[in-house]
């Protein structure tokens, strides 16, 4: 399925916000939201229910939780079926449904972040999760990955700190061949810094990345000849450089990320509608 995505880049839509001010808002449902670090949302494509991650106010100690919404309301939120031990983060569905991606510590059981590595669990006809499968190198490494996301092109994007980029942490791709065999590399200098590069997140219809990095939040569009340099989005979205975690909706009007709004309530999540006022993230009601 085709989406359309907004004439107006976003650097464009921020800075045309005197005239038509961006809306945000807090995202901020009963029994998801705590007092705790709530951020990486994830909506399931096939049941709605809603997987994201819990962590300390100081954003450590990652764990992905699973809320369904039942009689109005979510439920109480739990680990899912095949949580590992560990830090676990990150959670990204395919379009349809059939797996879904994250990072774990879970083959060391570590809560390090340098253990992070990316996996793939999936689910049969039934809908039951499988066991969750490590993806093999040179996707991962050594060291730390993060956000595992595939975009249009058919690329898996992922930050890493592994040698050889152009910074502290950068933006990888990898692609499997028919073979089943995996290559992978730098996301290049337009979306890549000397300094920490974390979060790459394709848009659905493929033209747009938003990226978390040193400083907040950042744009690149897809030129003839591949990712254009990125742009700070405005200041409306990148209040305090915190925002993290961002997630698209399928129609790509609409964006979830977090923010840390310090003390009492921590990590919070809130929601961007791009163009429109599109119903998302889903209400749960009766």
């Amino acid at each position: 399925m085709k989406y359309a995505w907004l004439a107006l880049s976003f650097a464009a839509a921020c800075a045309a916000a005197a005239d038509a001010p961006v809306s945000v808002q807090a995202w901020t449902p009963k029994g998801i939201s705590s007092d705790l670090f709530e951020s990486h949302g994830a909506f399931d494509p096939n049941t709605g229910d809603f997987y994201f991650v819990r962590s300390s106010k100081s954003f450590s100690g990652w764990r992905i939780l699973q809320s369904h919404c039942s009689g109005g309301r979510w439920s109480t939120p739990l680990p899912p079926l095949f949580a590992g031990p560990g830090l676990e983060a990150d959670p990204w569905f395919t379009p349809d449904g059939h797996s879904l991606y994250f990072i774990s510590t879970r083959a060391t059981g570590a809560m390090v972040s340098k253990d992070l590595d990316i996996w793939r669990v999936d689910r049969d006809a039934g809908g039951h999760w499988g066991r969750p499968v490590r993806l093999p190198e040179p996707v991962n490494s050594d060291a730390a990955e993060w956000f595992p996301r595939f975009g249009k092109d058919g690329w898996l994007y992922f930050g890493s700190n592994r040698p050889g980029g152009l910074g502290k942490n950068d933006i990888w791709r990898a692609r499997q061949d028919a073979s089943g065999r995996w290559t992978v590399e730098n996301a290049g200098p337009a979306i890549n810094t000397t300094g920490d590069d974390y979060e790459p997140l394709p848009s659905p219809d493929g033209k747009r990345m938003i990226l978390m990095a040193d400083g907040g939040l950042y744009e690149s569009q897809l030129g003839a000849q591949g990712w254009l340099p990125r742009v700070k989005l405005g200041p409306a979205i990148d209040v305090n450089g915190s925002e993290i975690g961002a997630a698209f909706s399928p129609s790509g009007k609409t964006f979830l990320f977090a923010r840390d709004t310090g003390e009492p309530k921590s990590g919070e999540f809130f929601v961007w509608h791009i163009e429109g006022n599109e119903a998302w993230p889903p209400v749960c009601k009766v």
